[in-house]
């Protein structure tokens, strides 16, 4: 199924990433809720999570923890929430599985539904500050 994430990883359409391997991308959100806001996606397609064998979710959800811990210290948030819909009656928007790692600051308190428009220069210098933290 051809999605916008797909477009995104046939470099068709444009996307900050801050990380990459072999099976899985992460880029900044177009639309974050805060700043910082990413998505960790598998390279190959699944539209849900139940599409997936256990070891696929399992490699997917592993690598979460280091591109928090680099959004964390590249943004100053103080903690993050995680996100990860199936379907449209749980709001999947794009059917492509994706985990949304969504930064938190206490000064703003906890919305979901807000969401920011970011320019392409804001997010290129945010991209490269939390790549410089990946480890």
């Amino acid at each position: 199924m051809n999605t916008i994430f797909g477009e995104i990883l046939e470099g068709k359409r444009k996307a900050h990433f801050i990380y990459e391997d072999e099976d899985h991308v992460a880029f900044l959100d177009r639309y974050p809720i805060d700043v910082g806001h990413s998505l960790v996606i598998p390279r190959k397609h699944f539209e849900r999570i139940t599409d997936m064998n256990s070891q696929d979710v399992g490699n997917l959800f592993s690598i979460v923890p280091k591109i928090a811990n680099a959004i964390l210290e590249a943004t100053g948030a103080d903690a993050f929430s995680l996100g990860q819909n199936n379907g449209k009656a749980a709001r999947q928007i794009i059917p492509h599985v994706h985990i949304h790692i969504i930064p938190r600051y206490n000064s703003k308190g906890t919305i979901w539904t807000k969401r920011q428009i970011a320019n392409d220069d804001e997010l290129s210098a945010l991209a490269e500050k939390i790549r410089s933290f990946v480890t």
